[in-house]
């Protein structure tokens, strides 16, 4: 049976782990009510066909959700995180977590071992 893996990190799921779409579920998460378009693209510094591109991306996922209607005669967009949106993402967050802890602790380790002749990549 192979060794584990301390460092593989499998939680880190690659449709979330891109910076605009953690800018985005980020913000959502941050807002308890849905968010127009105008709003998330001001939030996280992204164009138009960004977000689109990003938001369909989660939306596909069924990490957010989008509606379209109206505010009077004028159009507008909103979105929202879904249930199973929020669960994905703070179980990504906790895996992340893990990764800055298990960095500093190395990054620790490293420094205190500095001078003692350690160069073993691999934990005993």
């Amino acid at each position: 049976m192979p060794e584990p893996a301390p460092y593989a990190y499998d939680g880190l799921d690659r449709v979330l782990h891109e910076r605009a779409r953690l800018s985005l579920l980020t913000s959502l998460a941050a807002h308890p009510r849905p968010l127009a378009f105008a709003d998330l693209k001001q939030l996280c510094g992204l164009t138009d066909g960004n977000l689109s591109r990003h938001l369909g991306v989660l939306e596909e996922a069924g990490l957010v959700e989008i509606r379209k209607g109206y505010e009077g005669r004028r159009p507008l967009t909103t979105c929202r995180l879904t249930p199973a949106g929020r669960q994905r993402f703070v179980e990504y967050l906790a895996v992340l977590e893990r990764v800055v802890r298990d960095a500093a602790e190395a990054a620790r380790q490293g420094t205190a071992s500095q001078g003692e002749g350690d160069t073993d990549p691999l934990p005993a």
